[in-house]
């Protein structure tokens, strides 16, 4: 090496190292740099760090106390004090506007019986005024020991003179008294709409519940809610969410109305999370949206439309889910298909030529094998290559259309706490065979797929923290089951007496449990990916926005039994605080 040549090297190591002390002693601003704390960013290397420097709404830097502090000069710090950070939460299936409205209405989670059901609505009418409608949600007669669905007889009971309306659960099913049917011209003569089941007793007669396509029947009937109250509806999920860690919402299935009032609170600055909503069905709405194309990152990246989400079959609970054989529970039904094959290949032919993302309901394993092929069908004829098209749900597989999801880049979209409320039933109406490819987590992810994780909220809960230990238990809260003995006591095994019980060992068909990255993943990069915005969230990297959960306790390390102590300390939306507990 000739000396001219070591002399330049050297003074270009010089001019380096200058440029480095040049930098460190000129700190870049920040509004707000927080420390101290155990910063998980979820980025490809899994980078475990301690602090983050904000600046807007958007995060300019992360690394180690010393390093942000030597590097960022910040109008505030925040001393995190040891607690752990993750990118804010993202419920990749909710329905935002119905969250609303069940915490505005009669709360029928958890009722232990028809009759404990209907003393919830006579509480409710008794404060009521003659004639006013009295709505609520949350029944599930998969919990009482009858097992049967209910009836008008004790809604007309408990509310003679007020009509009735109360969802199933799952929201594939209502429950009215005599009053709702007579206002609907409903009685006996009335047929099975298409897609749909009217449940009539031994005499034929209605017995007052609707399942899937027989719901409109009743549903036309209800009054519009006023201005105010959608308002209250809508402000009232947001901060349900933002207590509970979401910063991001998978809104599936929106009408114009929604799409209004989210631009409405946007504007004004009253909505503290983050929407990706699909137009909920084809009709006028898709029509508009087709003409007009997607609607991208409105109000500073808090309303984004670009999917629309369909439906295929029913739902397992109400016996609707569209099943290649009948049920083990029900030897005459294979449940319902409430879209035609064509209605859903054609929409998402017309999506995906206009850059729409389609999101179908299956749960069925026909519903998934239709949606699949019908899927598959369209992309032959628009061959979009990152198109993103999503099943949402996705319970019960046949196992040779597993390994497709992969194939043909389709996304199972999944909720983990789905599979831990209905463990205790599902059997019954699977059988032992099919229950081993329902709620089949880990035979899909083994594909190479992933799975971004939601609740289907209000049908479950909207907490993460819930969806993340049922996806690394596959146990309930109460910690069951936990072995063979647990299976015996609490679950509802096939009548043919072939159930394995050494499945219940530690957690529900343990074989299919995530880990706890994956789980993590699940309500974070990979719901973000989800959405096609995993440029903007779903990690704590430079660059993307700086929407970030401060937690009780490190969900990635403490032992499962744990994961459900943790609590949301701090949500962050764009930097911004949204929610502090009192803690």
């Amino acid at each position: 090496m000739s000396s001219q040549l070591r002399y330049f090297l050297t003074f270009l190591a010089v001019l380096v190292v200058v440029a480095i002390v040049m930098v460190d002693s000129n700190p870049q601003a920040a509004d707000t740099i927080f420390v101290n704390g155990l910063v998980y960013t979820m980025d490809e290397a899994n980078t475990v760090t301690e602090a983050l420097a904000i600046r807007g709404d958007r995060i300019v830097g992360t690394g180690t106390t010393s390093d942000i502090e030597r590097k960022f000069k910040a109008k505030n710090t925040v001393d995190l004090k040891g607690k752990t950070v993750f990118p804010g939460f993202i419920d990749s299936h909710g329905h935002f506007f119905s969250l609303g409205i069940a915490r505005m209405t009669v709360d029928l989670l958890g009722s232990g019986s028809e009759k404990e059901a209907a003393e919830r609505v006579r509480h409710r009418v008794e404060k009521s005024k003659t004639g006013q409608w009295i709505r609520g949600r949350g029944w599930d007669q998969n919990e009482w020991s009858s097992r049967q669905f209910p009836s008008r007889a004790s809604l007309d009971k408990v509310s003679p003179n007020n009509p009735v309306y109360l969802i199933r659960v799952d929201g594939h099913a209502v429950w009215v008294n005599s009053k709702v049917m007579q206002d609907a011209g409903i009685n006996r003569s009335t047929q099975d709409p298409l897609g749909g089941r009217i449940i009539k007793d031994s005499r034929g007669d209605p017995t007052g519940v609707f399942v899937d396509n027989a719901v409109p029947l009743v549903q036309t009937h209800l009054p519009p809610m006023s201005d105010s109250e959608a308002v209250e509806a809508m402000q009232l999920a947001a901060q349900e969410c933002i207590r509970d860690g979401l910063t991001s919402v998978h809104d599936m299935g929106v009408d114009s109305t929604e799409i209004a009032l989210y631009k409405k609170l946007i504007e004004e600055d009253q909505l503290p999370l983050r929407i990706y909503a699909a137009v909920g069905g084809v009709g006028d709405l898709w029509t508009q949206f087709l003409k007009e194309g997607p609607l991208m990152g409105f109000g500073n990246n808090h309303l984004t439309i670009r999917s629309l989400k369909m439906y295929m079959d029913g739902a397992l609970g109400s016996r609707g889910a569209a099943l290649i054989e009948p049920y083990s529970d029900d030897s005459g039904n294979r449940g319902l298909t409430v879209s035609s094959e064509e209605l859903i290949r054609s929409a998402t032919v017309d999506a995906l030529k206009h850059g729409f993302q389609v999101c179908t309901h299956a749960i069925g394993d026909r519903g998934n094998d239709i949606v699949l092929r019908m899927y598959t069908s369209a992309l032959q004829e628009v061959p979009v290559k990152d198109c993103r098209l999503r099943i949402e749900h996705v319970q019960v597989m046949d196992p040779a259309d597993i390994p497709k999801f992969k194939e043909y880049g389709i996304i199972p979209s999944m909720q983990p706490t789905h599979a831990t409320s209905d463990m205790y039933w599902a059997e019954a109406r699977l059988g032992p065979k099919r229950i081993r490819y329902a709620y089949a987590w880990r035979s899909l992810l083994n594909t190479g797929v992933v799975i971004p994780g939601g609740s289907d909220f209000p049908i479950e809960n909207p907490n993460p923290i819930w969806g993340i230990y049922a996806a690394v238990t596959r146990k309930d809260k109460g910690g069951r089951p936990q072995d063979a003995e647990d299976g015996r006591k609490y679950f509802q095994f096939s009548r043919d007496g072939m159930t394995d019980t050494t499945a219940f060992d530690n957690g529900w068909y343990p074989a299919q449990k995530m880990t706890r990255e994956e789980a993590l993943r699940s309500f974070t990069t990979w719901g973000a990916w989800a959405a096609f915005e995993e440029h903007l969230k779903g990690s704590l990297q430079k660059g993307m926005l700086a929407d970030f959960v401060v937690l009780s306790s490190d969900i990635a390390k403490v032992p499962d039994n744990e994961i459900l102590n943790a609590r949301v300390l701090k949500t962050f939306v764009g930097g911004k605080q949204v929610y502090s507990s009192n803690e």
